[in-house]
C-alpha cells in the first residue's frame, strides 16, 4: 500500500527557538523583530548606486518580494521568463559573492495569474534547523534543507482547495516553534467547503498538518498578510489581516481563534506591528466600515491575557486612535522607537506618533506605491518605490532628511533585506547587493522558547487526510502542555475510533478500515468523509478525512438519493461531499432520465469552478466523462476535466477543445463544433517521457457514437507536469447556462 505523504502550502512568518540556534540572520521578510527594523549595529551605505563603489553584485533573476538570509547565504524567491514558459525559483546564493549555491525551479499550474505577477512573496528560514520554506504563487508549499534537498511539499490548491487570483499575491510562510503557518483563501470540503480566509499549521519537520483555522467570515478579497508571532499569557499566538477585512489573533500551536476586529470591508493585506504588551498597529487600503473613504491606520488596545471565552469580537472601544491619511494596499508599517512609518498609495512616506496617531511629517517620493515596505537600519530608511527608484532618508524630527535617490532599472515591489553590513534589494530585473567589500558577520539574537510543561491536551495529526485507491494513513498523537507546546509523542497510549460530531446533521464515516493508529483503503470505494477521534486519559482530539477518486473510480450518480429541493422545486441532492469546493456550486439532479451532476447558477460570483476529486500525487491516468452545456447557438458554457495539472475543456461559445494550464503559459486548441444540449464524451490523458517532456491528449465525440481512433488534440510539452489531482471544471458566463457531467471514470494509462 502507498503511505499518504502529506504535502503542504502556507502563508505567514516568524520563529521562536533557542538562542543557540542553527541559523542566524534576516530569517523572514520583516527581519528579526518582525517590524522592518534591523537591530544590527553596522554601517550601511548612504546610496544604492548600481554604478557606484558600494554595489557588490547583481544576480539576474526577476523578483517582486524580499530575499532572506542565514549564515552566509541569501535565499531568494524569484522567477525567469517573460512569455511562454515562466518558471519560479528558490535560489540559494553566497551572500558575499552572489554566486549560486543551489536552485530549485517550479512551474505555475492551473492558476489565474496574469501579467507576470510572480514571486510576490518571500521565503522563510527556520532558526532551529536552518531549513528553508517557500510558497509558490499558485500555492505550492515546499520545505528544503539548507543544502537544497526537498524535505516535503504540499499543493494547497489540490489538497485544500486554495483559490488563486490574477494579482498573484502570495506572501510568506511563518515559522514558530514546531509549526510552519500558511495563509490563504480555500474552498475545501464539508464544513470547510465555503470559501474562507484560513490558516494552516504544518509540522516543520514532517510536513504533517497539525491544525487548520478559520478565524474570520466570508472573504471579499484575497489576503497575504504575514502573521506576526508573540506570547499572550502562557500561549503562543499570531496576528494577521484577513481577506474579510479583519485583524485576527490565532493560537499558533492549536489554530484556536482567539479574537478578531473588523478593520475594513475588503482584504487587509499589510502586516501588523506590535507595540508593548497590549498595542497593535494595522493599516489597510480598502473601504472603511464606517465611512465611504478608503484606507486607515489604526492603533488597537488588544487583550494582554489569553481570554477565557473564545473567540472575542473586539469592537470600537478597542480603537485607541485612527489616522485616515493612510491608504496602503499591501505595504506594511515599520516601527522605530515611538514612531511608525508607512508608505501609502500616493507614493509618500509618513511618520506617525504611536501614542497619538498624529502625522508628524510626510515626504513625497513617487507618483504612487504598490507593495514595497520601508526597511530601517543604521539610522536610515531604505524605501523602494514602484517606479524603480530607491530612496534613502533619515527622520529629521519634524521632516524627512533625504540622503540619496537611486534608479534601480526596474520596478521595485519588495522590501529591502538587511544582512550583516549589506543591503539586498529585489527588482523585476535582478537581485542587487550593496555594502562593504568584506562581509562582516553579525550575530542576530533569536527569541528563546519556553520549556514544555506537563501534558494537558493532545493533538491528533494529520489534522486532515485523503485516501485514494490502496492508500493508508498512519496517525500520531502528541501530548501538549497547557500552553500548546509539544511535550512528546504519546501515540502508543492512545485509542482510536471513528466518530461523528454531535452537531452533525447526518452521520457519516470514512469508508476505510481502522486498525490501531492506521487507516487503510483497499481498492477504490465510495467517496466518503468523516472523523477519527483519538483518546488519551479522557483527553480527545479529532482528524477529518475523506476517500477520494483514484484509479478504478467510476460514478454515474444513479444511486444518489435526491432528498432536497432547488429554488424551482426540482428534486436535487448535494454533490459528493469530498469534491473540493463543490458543495455550494453543484447539484445532483435528474435530466433525460439519468441522474447527473449539474452546475448551479444562483450566484454571479460562482461563474467559474474547478473542483478536485482526487489526490495530488496521481500520475499517468486517464479521466473521462460525459459532458454537456445547455443554451443555444449563441450562448453556451464551458465544461471540462482536469488531468495532471492541465485543464482540458470544451468551450461552447468559442467552439473549441482547449488544453491549458495557466492560460498565459500553456494554451493549445482545435476547432470543435460543439452544440448546445447535446451529450459528448470527453477523454483525456497525460504521457510523460524520460527526459521530462510529455504530451497532453484529449478526444471528444458524440455520446453513443463509436470512439474515434485518433486523438482530437495532442499538445506537446517541453516540461510536462509530472503529477496532479483529477478534477472537474465549469464556467457559466453571467451564470446563464448550466453545464452537466455524468459517467465519470478514472483509470491507469497502463
Amino acid at each position: 500500500m502507498k503511505s499518504i505523504r502529506f504535502l503542504s502550502l502556507l502563508l505567514v512568518v516568524f520563529f521562536s527557538v533557542a538562542e543557540l540556534s542553527a541559523a542566524s540572520g534576516w530569517l523572514n521578510w520583516r527581519g528579526p523583530d518582525q517590524n522592518g527594523n534591523s537591530p544590527a549595529k553596522v554601517s550601511l551605505p548612504d546610496s544604492l548606486n548600481l554604478e557606484g563603489s558600494e554595489h557588490r553584485w547583481t544576480y539576474p533573476v526577476r523578483g517582486a518580494g524580499t530575499p532572506v538570509a542565514a549564515d552566509g547565504r541569501i535565499y531568494a524567491f524569484g522567477f525567469y521568463g517573460e512569455t511562454g514558459l515562466v518558471e519560479e525559483t528558490l535560489l540559494c546564493l553566497d551572500a558575499e559573492s552572489g554566486e549560486k549555491i543551489w536552485e530549485h525551479r517550479f512551474a505555475d499550474y492551473i492558476s489565474d495569474i496574469v501579467y507576470n505577477r510572480y514571486a510576490v512573496g518571500a521565503p522563510a528560514v527556520d532558526a532551529e534547523t536552518g531549513n528553508v520554506y517557500v510558497e509558490s504563487t499558485n500555492g505550492h508549499v515546499m520545505a528544503f534543507s539548507p543544502d537544497g534537498e526537498m524535505l516535503w511539499e504540499h499543493s494547497m490548491m489540490e489538497e485544500f482547495g486554495r483559490l488563486t487570483f490574477p494579482n498573484g499575491r502570495t506572501g510568506a510562510p511563518g515559522i514558530d516553534g514546531d509549526v510552519v503557518v500558511i495563509h490563504c483563501i480555500t474552498a475545501n470540503w464539508s464544513t470547510n467547503g465555503p470559501a474562507r480566509n484560513r490558516f494552516y499549521g504544518f509540522d516543520k519537520i514532517t510536513g504533517e498538518l497539525l491544525w487548520h483555522s478559520t478565524p474570520g467570515v466570508g472573504p471579499i478579497d484575497s489576503s497575504f498578510s504575514t502573521p506576526v508571532f508573540a506570547d499572550l499569557g502562557n500561549q503562543r499566538v499570531f496576528y494577521a489581516g484577513t481577506g474579510c477585512g479583519n485583524v485576527v489573533c490565532v493560537n499558533a500551536r492549536t489554530g484556536e481563534s482567539v479574537w478578531r476586529f473588523q478593520l475594513a470591508t475588503g482584504g487587509v493585506n499589510s502586516g501588523v506591528v506590535l507595540v508593548g504588551k497590549d498595542g497593535l498597529i494595522a493599516v489597510h487600503g480598502k473601504e472603511n466600515i464606517d465611512t465611504t473613504d478608503k484606507g486607515r491606520l489604526v492603533r488597537l488596545k488588544i487583550p494582554s491575557k489569553y481570554p477565557d471565552n473564545l473567540p472575542l469580537i473586539l469592537g470600537a472601544e478597542s480603537e485607541v486612535w485612527r489616522n485616515d491619511e493612510h491608504v496602503a494596499f499591501t505595504s506594511s508599517p515599520t516601527l522605530v522607537g515611538d514612531r511608525v512609518y508607512t508608505t501609502i498609495a500616493t507614493g509618500s512616506l509618513l511618520a506617525v506618533d504611536i501614542k497619538t496617531g498624529e502625522t508628524l511629517w510626510s515626504q513625497k517620493l513617487a507618483p504612487d506605491q504598490l507593495h514595497a515596505s520601508p526597511t530601517y537600519a543604521d539610522g536610515k530608511f531604505y524605501v523602494p518605490m514602484l517606479d524603480g527608484i530607491t530612496h534613502i532618508l533619515k527622520d529629521g524630527g519634524d521632516a524627512a532628511e533625504m540622503l540619496h535617490s537611486d534608479e534601480m532599472g526596474a520596478n521595485c515591489m519588495g522590501a529591502p533585506a538587511i544582512y550583516n553590513n549589506r543591503v539586498y534589494v529585489f527588482t523585476k530585473e535582478g537581485l542587487h547587493c550593496f555594502g562593504d567589500k568584506k562581509l562582516k558577520k553579525v550575530k542576530y539574537k533569536n527569541a528563546s522558547s519556553k520549556k514544555a510543561g506537563k501534558i494537558a491536551q493532545i493533538q491528533l495529526v494529520p489534522a486532515e487526510f485523503a485516501l485514494g485507491s490502496d492508500d493508508e494513513v498512519e496517525f500520531k498523537v502528541y501530548g501538549l502542555d497547557a500552553g500548546g507546546r509539544r511535550v512528546k509523542d504519546i501515540t502508543d497510549q492512545a485509542s482510536f475510533a471513528k466518530w461523528n460530531p454531535p452537531s452533525a446533521p447526518r452521520p457519516s464515516e470514512v469508508d476505510a478500515a481502522l486498525s490501531g493508529n492506521r487507516l487503510s483503503r483497499s481498492g477504490q470505494g465510495n467517496l466518503t468523509g468523516g472523523y477519527i477521534q483519538a483518546t488519551v486519559d479522557g483527553m480527545t482530539s479529532v482528524s477529518r478525512g475523506r476517500v477520494v477518486a483514484g484509479n478504478g473510480y467510476t460514478s454515474d450518480f444513479e444511486e444518489t438519493k435526491l432528498f432536497l429541493k432547488d429554488k424551482t422545486g426540482a428534486a436535487v441532492s448535494p454533490p459528493p461531499g469530498t469534491w473540493l469546493g463543490a458543495g455550494p456550486k453543484w447539484h445532483i439532479l435528474e435530466r433525460d432520465g439519468n441522474k447527473v451532476a449539474a452546475y448551479r447558477l444562483e450566484n454571479l460570483l460562482w461563474q467559474r469552478s474547478m473542483n478536485f476529486i482526487g489526490k495530488t500525487d496521481m500520475k499517468s491516468y486517464t479521466i473521462e466523462a460525459d459532458v454537456m452545456t445547455d443554451g443555444n447557438r449563441r450562448i453556451m458554457s464551458t465544461v471540462g476535466l482536469v488531468n495532471q495539472r492541465y485543464l482540458i475543456a470544451l468551450s461552447g461559445n468559442q467552439r473549441l477543445l482547449e488544453i491549458s494550464s495557466n492560460h498565459e503559459r500553456v494554451k493549445d486548441s482545435v476547432k470543435f463544433p460543439i452544440k448546445a444540449n447535446a451529450w459528448y464524451h470527453l477523454k483525456t490523458r497525460v504521457d510523460t517521457n524520460a527526459d521530462g517532456s510529455g504530451v497532453v491528449r484529449a478526444k471528444v465525440w458524440e455520446k453513443g457514437q463509436p470512439e474515434p481512433d485518433a486523438w482530437t488534440i495532442e499538445s506537446k510539452q517541453d516540461k510536462v507536469h509530472k503529477q496532479g489531482a483529477p478534477g472537474l471544471f465549469a464556467f457559466a458566463p453571467q451564470s446563464q447556462k448550466r453545464v452537466f457531467i455524468d459517467n465519470i471514470s478514472i483509470s491507469s494509462n497502463n
